[in-house]
């Protein structure tokens, strides 16, 4: 009858455990100075040694060796091995888990060894064992008679009482590093005459993921085959997954938006019998490994590939944008959460094909846009201050010429300009609730205190008008919510549910549809701030309202008039209290 390798190559003494050194250090002391432990909690993930070691502890406590414990070779090692040895017990808790099983089970600790001098008693998935086991169990593995030692193996320690947590020496298991598996494998295949490549054995200790049990049991599947010769393309094959080269072209298509051919290389790799899951899961790992090899010289040890396709996932790097690698890993992660309950994986992995090609394009169109609109509204003040900058510097004329003196048709235009804003302004000083007086006379300069002979008022400047008129509200909000995305994943949160009113002189103004967005916003302060900054030029505070506020129109304050009036008609305006 065939032996499963995982079997077959089961280590007997504590130098063949794989990977789990600190543990050996602490079993092999305990045994050579006697002071064994009288219950152990073996801890750790499926495949990575728990039942294994226990059944060597047992071997070293019983075995008859003067040497090294265990030896492997006396009849008491040998019994265990085989299962024929009377002092060592197992018991699967996952089928005998009621009270009655641990009172047989107590019952039994109160008779001595029969042939050996411990009495070992292993239960494997110890966490599956009833409220009422587990409390029967209690005082036996407190106070166990000196000749008995429990070890409970576990790959669920959470779900064990505290109880039972401090009456045992815990020991954690930890996952079996891929060298040390690509190590034992390549052993195995060596006394077995199979040629495996080190690409074959890289992917069989990727897909093992830390479990010596799984990796073994992905090689004995591809050496089922019957032949001699095992390359990474037979791994593949037998493993249902796809080749980086399926990934690489795959993300290039997604990239140039090329839509109907990614669907229809999605349909092949189906076709082939690939699972749909999986490969939501290796296509997550080759964004993973765009984003290593762009940050990483030298990512072999990490990502676990050849040279080759390490070569070509950095090409294909370079190429991208590091905001369209962080959407695909976003996007295929959501997606393959939503697989995990849909009866139909494969849909929701074409829609998120559709969704990545179109945010893609809706990126390359956006920035261009958006770089445009920003020096639209950069140049605007800009240019306005270097106008009004040489203005000030022409020398002023005592005479200017004919030519450029203004007819008395311009003047009266000019007058009527001036006195229709400034009328505009003192309507909404009135809407406001503030008195029409508070904007004084524009003939008459203001004068504070006694009159400063031998000194001239300045020249009025012409100011730029009010910030609120340079900027487009909806675009520059869009283009910061476009930012605040690729930087953090809840802003959507804001950018869908909240809108920018306004853009003042020193602070700009969001109104959310809720409280709940508004708290969000306030969470999010310093960063639309500094966005803000970025796409206007120069700090602002930002102004949130919510609710009902945010649905009333926002008055004009009177500081805001008083500045536009200055800006209109030239003058210093003052406001009485």
């Amino acid at each position: 009858m065939y032996t499963a390798l995982y079997r077959a190559y089961r280590p007997e003494v504590f130098d063949e455990i794989l990977g789990q050194e600190h543990i050996v250090k602490i079993l092999k002391n305990q045994i050579n100075t006697d002071s064994v432990s009288h219950a152990y909690l073996f801890c750790g993930t499926r495949g990575t040694g728990k039942t294994t070691t226990a059944r060597i502890l047992a071997k070293g406590l019983n075995c008859l060796s003067e040497g090294e414990k265990p030896c492997g070779q006396c009849s008491a090692c040998q019994g265990i091995k085989e299962g024929t040895y009377l002092d060592v017990v197992e018991i699967d808790a996952a089928s005998n888990n009621g009270v009655d099983n641990i009172r047989e089970l107590r019952e039994s600790v109160k008779y001595p060894p029969a042939v050996g001098r411990k009495k070992v008693y292993i239960i494997d998935e110890v966490h599956m064992l009833s409220t009422g086991a587990f409390n029967a169990l209690l005082k036996t593995l407190e106070e166990p008679p000196e000749y008995v030692v429990f070890i409970l193996a576990t790959t669920e320690p959470q779900k064990l009482p505290a109880t039972i947590l401090s009456r045992c020496m815990r020991l954690d298991f930890k996952r079996v590093p891929e060298h040390v598996l690509i190590s034992g494998m390549t052993e195995i295949c060596r006394k077995r005459g199979i040629d495996v490549t080190e690409e074959a054995l890289r992917i069989i200790a990727a897909n093992a993921d830390g479990s010596v049990r799984d990796g073994l049991s992905i090689l004995d599947q591809c050496l089922s085959g019957g032949d001699t010769k095992i390359e990474a393309a037979d791994v593949l094959e037998f493993l249902g997954a796809s080749g980086e080269e399926t990934f690489v072209e795959l993300t290039d298509l997604v990239r140039k938006g090329k839509v109907a051919d990614a669907i229809l290389l999605l349909a092949h790799v189906l076709s082939d019998g690939k699972d749909v899951r999986q490969f939501m899961k290796d296509w997550i790992n080759h964004y993973r490994n765009l984003l290593v090899t762009r940050f990483i010289k030298d990512p072999q040890d990490i990502i676990n590939m050849s040279f080759e396709n390490i070569g070509r996932i950095r090409r294909q790097s370079e190429s991208m944008e590091l905001s369209d690698i962080n959407r695909g890993i976003l996007e295929l992660s959501r997606t393959m959460n939503e697989a995990r309950w849909s009866t139909q994986p494969r849909i929701l992995l074409e829609l998120a094909i559709v969704k990545l090609a179109a945010d893609v394009e809706k990126a390359a169109v956006c920035p261009p846009q958006r770089r445009e609109s920003e020096q639209q509204v950069s140049r605007a003040p800009q240019e306005e201050f270097e106008s009004s900058r040489a203005e000030a510097s022409v020398p002023q004329e005592p005479e200017p010429p004919a030519s450029f003196v203004p007819s008395t048709k311009q003047e009266t235009e000019e007058d009527d300009r001036q006195a229709s804003a400034l009328d505009a302004l003192l309507q909404k000083s009135t809407a406001a609730g503030t008195a029409s007086e508070a904007v004084p006379a524009p003939a008459v300069p203001p004068v504070s205190g006694e009159v400063m002979t031998g000194e001239t008022f300045p020249e009025p400047q012409q100011e730029a008008a009010s910030p609120k008129s340079s900027f487009d509200c909806d675009a520059l909000w869009n283009a910061v919510f476009e930012d605040g995305e690729a930087m953090k994943g809840s802003f959507y949160i804001i950018g869908s549910s909240a809108r920018l009113v306004s853009v003042g002189e020193h602070d700009f103004t969001v109104a959310a549809e809720s409280e709940y967005v508004r708290n969000h916003a306030e969470k999010n302060r310093t960063l639309l701030e500094n966005l803000m900054e970025k796409h206007t030029g120069a700090h602002r505070h930002m102004r949130l309202i919510a609710g009902e506020e945010a649905q009333q129109p926002q008055e004009q304050s009177v500081v805001e008039i008083a500045h536009a009036a200055e800006a209109i008609l030239g003058i210093d305006v003052e406001i009485e209290s």
